[in-house]
């Protein structure tokens, strides 16, 4: 890819990419039994719509959706990701030649205003800006602290926002190497308008959709939310 990105760019080289990370995920169902079922894909512009661009904020369970996104969306996805992962070789470099955004974290005001330039200009030419808005892997059945930054591109861009679940944790625990059998459900909400809205309302609404579809999703990991159901 590094090679090839001397002769092309953009959304050509982001597909020839691809190949690669759906060859990851499809090794992940072939090899190690991981499936997948996904609810409410019709809530996402189709690929005909090249400008239908969303903005999508997903729980993060663990590596494996940042590789099952991208096999399962119409469109090109760019993540929002911390500067470090650009010194790993060869993986790290071949994400600084595609269209994403990565942020200097010790320099803040300056790392917003990149993420919103970038969001702006991505959002513009139809691709789907995804962000982690915990902002690193949570265990199974807890909840980290929902940070406002989606909800603020969001508006910066004009884009709706879109809440996704995922159980990747029953397969691919945070903390362990390896990949158990299993299903992992994926659940996307609708859009939510974003126009008059202000950021800590809107991430409000995303965080309790988020963690309440959780726990529809995956019952066995929330026991309280369970047994008040019950």
């Amino acid at each position: 890819m590094l090679v090839l990105s001397i002769f092309i760019r953009g959304k050509r080289l982001y597909w020839v990419t691809m190949g690669w990370v759906k060859m990851a995920h499809w090794g992940a169902s072939a090899f190690c039994g991981v499936r997948y079922r996904v609810q409410g894909m019709e809530h996402l512009p189709s690929a005909e719509d090249q400008l239908g661009a969303v903005l999508l904020a997903s729980k993060h369970q663990s590596t494996w959706e940042t590789f099952a996104y991208p096999s399962l969306m119409s469109h090109p996805l760019a993540y929002v990701f911390k500067r470090e992962l650009l010194y790993i070789p060869f993986f790290g470099w071949a994400m600084g030649r595609l269209d994403m955004i990565h942020i200097d974290r010790s320099k803040r005001a300056e790392a917003w205003n990149k993420v919103a330039a970038q969001g702006r200009r991505l959002s513009a030419n139809g691709n789907w800006v995804i962000m982690f808005p915990e902002g690193t892997r949570i265990a199974r059945g807890e909840r980290g602290a929902y940070k406002s930054g989606a909800a603020r591109l969001a508006l910066a861009t004009g884009v709706p926002l879109v809440p996704i679940a995922v159980t990747s944790a029953r397969c691919w625990p945070r903390k362990s190497f390896w990949l158990r059998p299993g299903i992992v459900d994926i659940s996307i909400g609708k859009p939510i308008p974003v126009i008059g809205r202000e950021a800590d309302d809107l991430m409000r609404e995303i965080e309790s959709w988020i963690e309440g579809e959780m726990r529809r999703l995956d019952p066995e990991a929330y026991p309280a939310a369970a047994h008040a159901a019950a």
